[in-house]
């Protein structure tokens, strides 16, 4: 796992680290004692879906920049011991009241990252989660609001049952099952190339050969099988965070893109109205996607956040 990526003033190191009963891997890029941003991935995903470009990019501008795998996906622990959930049954127990029983939820998760802080060192940090990493961020900043500097949260939402969700037929995409690729890996790939390019948004052509190569990295990093629907679980029993997040003291900021099909821009308004003082910064042509199209304006977006001090800060990050 440990490894090093070098350019100009810029290393990269990584490694796996025990947090409570799980491995959580990492990776570090920029000087360790600058301040520091750690980022959040989303449902199903692992850490180099923030590209080693865009973290260089941030790196550049004076930050320790900290990714990480989220249990159940690439090299930190995968809970294959327990069952996936039936999606359909914690929905229908969430419906009469009841708390569904489910291997872990987003508050746990969000323990993880508050224990990867602990672990290398770090008292506070400006917190970056994307999608349902964007939905951990505001646990972070909601319920340890003394370790965020900063939130940015990216094509998420609060849980708020107001607000639409998913097109139809992206959500058959997402539930949908996907082609063991130790079976049918054409098949597999076809699978997450035609999820990739629906959420993608009309900004820029979809890259199809740079999506295939992600998707092989991932599959080469390890394959969590039950691990999506686990954390589609708890992300559905979360609940609405709109109470929580307007404590948030830490400076906020919200980026979504207008052509979202799986969290639509109503999400990212509700969420920019749900922190107090958040920017929102909505990119014409954004779909459910990162690319690099638009590292610039999301890297000096996080960047400007960063610099700006919290309501119970006197300037100082």
């Amino acid at each position: 796992m440990a490894g090093h990526d070098q350019t100009p003033a810029i290393v990269r190191v990584g490694a796996i680290t025990r947090i409570g009963a799980v491995d959580i891997a990492w990776e570090s890029f920029g000087d360790p004692d600058h301040p520091a941003i750690l980022l959040i991935a989303g449902l199903g995903t692992q850490m180099i879906r923030w590209t080693g470009a865009f973290c260089r990019a941030l790196a550049a501008r004076g930050w320790r920049v900290i990714r990480f795998d989220n249990r159940d996906t690439g090299c930190s622990t995968h809970l294959d011991h327990c069952p996936p959930p039936d999606i359909g049954a914690v929905i229908g127990a969430l419906g009469v009241g009841r708390r569904p029983d489910l291997p872990y939820s987003l508050d746990d998760m969000a323990g993880d990252a508050v224990g990867l802080l602990d672990a290398l060192g770090i008292g506070r940090a400006h917190v970056v989660g994307r999608s349902m990493g964007g939905m951990i961020a505001q646990i972070l900043a909601s319920d340890h609001g003394h370790r965020v500097c900063s939130l940015t949260s990216i094509m998420s939402g609060t849980g708020n049952p107001a607000v639409a969700g998913p097109a139809p037929d992206v959500l058959a995409l997402l539930l949908g099952p996907a082609p063991d690729p130790a079976i049918d890996p054409e098949g597999f790939l076809a699978h997450g190339l035609a999820f990739a390019r629906r959420i993608a948004g009309t900004g820029r052509p979809f890259d199809a050969a740079a999506c295939r190569a992600l998707l092989l990295d991932e599959l080469r990093r390890g394959r969590a099988p039950g691990g999506t629907a686990r954390q589609l679980a708890a992300m559905i029993a979360a609940g609405d965070r709109r109470s929580r997040l307007a404590g948030v003291t830490a400076p906020g900021l919200v980026v979504h893109g207008t052509d979202d099909p799986l969290i639509p821009p109503a999400a990212g308004r509700d969420t920019a109205a749900a922190i107090p003082g958040a920017t929102l910064l909505e990119i014409e042509g954004l779909g459910h996607d990162l690319p690099p199209w638009v590292y610039g304006r999301v890297v000096a977006a996080i960047h400007r956040v960063a610099m700006r001090p919290g309501r119970d800060e006197t300037g100082s990050r």
